[in-house]
């Protein structure tokens, strides 16, 4: 792993674990085992570093998207695993999804950093928004509303699971909202 492959991948657990104001360089390169000035050879600027991150997590989401639609092509099954990406994170020694977390800090993040997380969301939207029309599940004029509605619903059970170190408690979320009918049962 390169050293700046390295750095975004300590920086992105400290992100998930911590938040944008949690990014601290000098124990990102005691993590990576390189000085905290080597880091700004990398990265000229905190601002920078977490704009790169959170550019690489909507990047590997959207992927981590379209192969799961590729491995289920039926849309509704698709839909049905969409929690799943979700979920990972709180397998993940109980961290959060980094786009939540970051939105959560949205008025004290730097411009760059924004952009990169209202990409996050509107990532997820599109493609929730493509199976439900895909789908047949709403009529295609209600699909973003839908899209937002899940997106949302999902992000919100990760963040009380979170919050209580119980990822039965995301699960149970989960279900209440199949059963309720936002999500495909």
């Amino acid at each position: 792993m390169s050293t700046n492959e390295a750095i975004l991948s300590a920086a992105r657990r400290s992100a998930q674990a911590h938040g944008y104001g949690g990014l601290n360089i000098r124990d990102l390169a005691e993590e990576v085992g390189i000085k905290a000035a080597s880091i700004y050879h990398h990265f000229p600027s905190k601002a920078e570093l977490g704009a790169a991150v959170a550019k690489r997590y909507w990047e590997d989401t959207a992927a981590d998207l379209e192969t799961m639609f590729g491995e289920t092509p039926e849309p509704l099954d698709a839909l049905r695993k969409y929690p799943q990406i979700f979920r990972r994170s709180l397998e993940n020694e109980n961290r959060l999804c980094l786009g939540s977390f970051m939105s959560a800090e949205y008025d004290d993040l730097p411009e760059p950093v924004k952009q990169e997380v209202l990409t996050f969301a509107d990532v997820n939207v599109a493609w929730i928004s493509k199976l439900l029309k895909a789908a047949g599940v709403v009529a295609p004029e209600e699909s973003e509303a839908r899209a937002r509605a899940i997106f949302a619903a999902v992000a919100g059970a990760q963040l009380m699971a979170r919050s209580r170190s119980d990822i039965s408690l995301f699960d149970t979320l989960i279900k209440s909202y199949r059963d309720a009918g936002l999500l495909p049962a």
